[in-house]
């Protein structure tokens, strides 16, 4: 079960880190409300953070990566009462981290790249920065990163509570599981509908707390 403990304290690890950096982007950068402004008005911003700030972006975008062991600890664990739904876990947690990684990982690379170029740019050549950066949020962004990284996630702690469940678990653990997934499927509509704004602030706060307890239930997993 080495790999199972692994697996739990990556989630730990991986939530501390997730507060940790929106913190910081939230109070320097003013994440993720900026995000939706124009690219006149974010590039400039992104590049004035500095060394600092390119390596908290790298530091936000390699955080997903540790998804990844903890799908393994998941299968790792369940394979024999759950053997379908841990392997479904892990395959969605590897998911989930590719995408995630994917969508992240713009910022600081191409979209610091664009915010370098924008300082000394002609307004003819800014047009054709502000669409390029429109088209990574849109598609590597919102598309990839949040909509099918956060689907991808979420089926992950679906499928979780229910090896919980099927293993025989103390049940609140497995619809803990099975809550906030839902929770977390709904969130990712936001891009689609303002709708489920309310929805989304609640599982921003649920999403660490539940990567902490669920890394706690592996770590103790017997």
């Amino acid at each position: 079960m080495k790999l199972t403990r692994i697996g739990g304290w990556s989630l730990i690890v991986a939530a501390v880190l997730f507060i940790a950096v929106f913190a910081w982007l939230a109070a320097t950068f003013d994440y993720p409300d900026i995000l939706d402004h124009t690219a006149a008005e974010v590039l400039p911003r992104l590049v004035a953070l500095g060394t600092t700030g390119r390596a908290v972006w790298t530091l936000y975008a390699l955080i997903p990566l540790l998804l990844v062991p903890a799908g393994l600890g998941v299968a790792l664990a369940f394979r024999r009462e759950a053997p379908r739904a841990s392997g479904g876990a892990a395959a969605f947690a590897c998911l989930a981290a590719a995408c995630m990684v994917t969508g992240l990982a713009r910022w600081p690379t191409v979209q610091w790249q664009l915010g370098q170029e924008w300082a000394s740019a002609t307004p003819q050549m800014r047009e054709v920065l502000g669409d390029t950066f429109d088209t990574l949020n849109s598609y590597l962004g919102k598309l990839i990163g949040e909509f099918v990284g956060e689907v991808a996630l979420n089926s992950f702690f679906l499928l979780t509570g229910w090896a919980f469940l099927r293993a025989g678990r103390p049940a609140w653990q497995g619809y803990a599981g099975i809550l906030v997934a839902f929770v977390g499927f709904i969130a990712a509509l936001r891009n689609l509908t303002p709708a489920v704004g309310p929805i989304a602030d609640v599982n921003n706060s649920i999403l660490p707390l539940w990567l902490i307890v669920l890394g706690v239930l592996l770590v103790r997993q017997r």
